[in-house]
């Protein structure tokens, strides 16, 4: 019998809602998107307002329902798939107390050097401190970005509202509270904070690490699995989403943890590139690992079997939307003047991207000699360092838009292999790769990752509704559908697959070498610039 369900893709910039049938395959009904403000501040600050996804959440819950004659009353569950690592203080009431600091908020600089940076130190970090937390948690918050600085940095520069907060939640967990009115966090995202403690036996948050860091844990909530059934949605919840009270909200998952299940990438040793907002390479394994030079780390994710080895991009997707809106937007008048000549380019394509993968079709492998670099944000991986940036290096008077934005493509490209090969160092990846995000959605963009990493590149249905897809799995587990995660491969089907253009390997293999000489080159001019 057919199962429907609501999954919640809670991005960067925006929400979308998805139903869902649940039979011998998981089927997109319908889906609505809505955007939403990413308010950067001074210093490095990046935050979002939680209303917003709450009020995205239920106007999109309703547009999907209503457009498509849709009873509440057949949804029988809705869960998350969301961006991780936020910072959402709340009240007692569940009220947001600021505004909740995102992922890419990098501004606790200090709060990192004084709980990291004093003492004995290897790599900057206190040794004392980082070996007892990897001990733990597995894992040690190297990384300006992570929520504990976050955290940290409210208390140290907002102490009146640190004084009301009630809890400590992520994003999806804050959505989970308004719809239900429970204060949880799933195990991902608890794993997320760096405070929680993996060995076998005593999962939890660690009050070790809490007292060695001045985390109050009263403010941390209860955990639980992604698979579980968490709350029902409340009354007033029920009428602001137009869903059934009582329908029952499930744990889900972070992006990191679930678009890899929704790309059927289960099984040890499978590895799967993510290409949205921001990217990532990540390798199925079955035990604790840990890389402090490459800043890789095995993360908790949805199963209880696995971890995720981790290498993330801070800005992938994000890089080609920069293009698209300072190096393409202005080519919109010219073809909206050919509109009125020729036949509407509207027609031919779909989108922005859509014309500009056109464009740059014919461009060669290596775009001309230029190169790109995607840190545009700063960067995690395989190098920390949040004063990095973007450039465009190499660029003569032939050089055009089309070589740039092709570069672009290329230069993230470059990144993921230098995350791939980092990652190798530790663990068996797959010689097939899965490629899921918006990304995806290019052959292009499939074609260029293929030659330069010499590698199959696999892509499936909806690539870029692929953590929804992993959502509706951990429902489906909830939900008694199916018994184990690791079912999810059933589901999943192959739809294109790419072969190395071994001519544009050559070419790349050289390139790649001059990529990540750029960073070395360029360090010190990057915190003279930028610090």
């Amino acid at each position: 019998m057919e199962t429907y369900v609501i999954a919640y893709d809670v991005g960067t910039t925006g929400i979308k809602t998805c139903l869902f049938e649940i039979s011998h395959t998981i089927k997109l009904i319908a889906s609505s998107i809505e955007g939403y403000e990413l308010h950067v501040v001074e210093n490095g600050g990046v935050e979002q307002d939680p209303y917003d996804w709450w009020n995205a959440m239920c106007s999109t819950t309703k547009k999907v329902l209503q457009e498509n004659n849709i009873s509440p009353e057949v949804v029988q569950g809705i869960s998350f798939c969301a961006q991780m690592q936020g910072l959402v203080l709340v009240d007692k009431k569940g009220e947001p107390i600021r505004r909740a600091l995102s992922y890419m908020d990098n501004r606790a600089k200090r709060e990192k050097k004084e709980g990291l940076g004093t003492g004995l130190q290897i790599a900057g970090l206190n040794v004392y401190k980082s070996l007892k937390s990897i001990m733990i948690s597995g894992a040690v918050a190297a990384s300006v970005k992570d929520p504990i600085w976050k955290y940290k940095w409210v208390q140290c520069n907002e102490p009146n509202n640190f004084e009301k907060t009630y809890k400590w939640l992520d994003v999806k967990e804050f959505l989970t509270c308004r719809a239900t009115g429970e204060f949880v966090m799933t195990e991902d995202s608890a794993f997320a904070t760096m405070l929680y403690d993996i060995r076998k036996g005593k999962q939890g948050f660690s009050k070790e690490i809490c007292e060695m860091f001045g985390v109050n844990m009263e403010h941390l909530p209860k955990v639980v699995k992604s698979t579980d059934m968490v709350g029902r949605i409340t009354k007033d919840a029920a009428r602001e989403l137009n869903l059934k009270e009582g329908t029952p909200v499930f744990g889900g998952g972070g992006d990191a943890s679930l678009i890899g299940i929704g790309a059927g990438a289960v099984e040890e040793n499978n590895t799967h590139i993510y290409l949205g907002t921001s990217g990532w390479v990540s390798t199925v394994v079955s035990k604790r690992i840990l890389d402090l030079k490459h800043m890789i780390a095995s993360i908790v994710g949805a199963s209880h079997k696995t971890f995720n080895y981790f290498a993330e991009l801070e800005t992938a997707g994000k890089c080609l939307e920069w293009v698209k809106e300072h190096l393409a937007l202005d080519e919109i008048d010219v073809y909206q003047e050919k509109k009125q000549i020729n036949e509407s380019k509207e027609e031919v394509y779909k989108s922005l991207y859509d014309y500009m993968m056109h464009a740059i079709k014919d461009v060669p492998a290596g775009s001309n000699g230029v190169i790109f670099t995607p840190w545009l944000h700063g960067n995690r991986c395989p190098f920390e360092d949040h004063n990095a940036r973007g450039m465009f290096f190499n660029i003569s008077l032939e050089t055009g838009k089309t070589e740039l934005i092709h570069s672009v493509i290329e230069g993230v490209c470059y990144h993921l292999r230098w995350q791939l090969e980092a990652s190798e160092e530790k663990v068996k990846t797959s010689k097939v790769i899965r490629l899921v995000g918006g990304g995806a959605l290019a052959p292009l963009t499939c074609q260029i990752l293929s030659d330069v990493l010499n590698r199959e590149i696999e892509t499936v249905d909806s690539p870029q509704n692929i953590g929804a897809v992993g959502a509706v799995v951990v429902m489906a587990v909830g939900l008694n559908i199916i018994e184990e995660i690791k079912e999810a491969k059933k589901f999943i089907k192959v739809k294109e697959r790419y072969i190395p253009n071994k001519n544009n390997t050559v070419i790349y293999d050289k390139y790649f070498k001059e990529f990540k000489s750029l960073y070395k080159n360029n360090k010190k001019s990057f915190n003279v610039l930028n610090n």
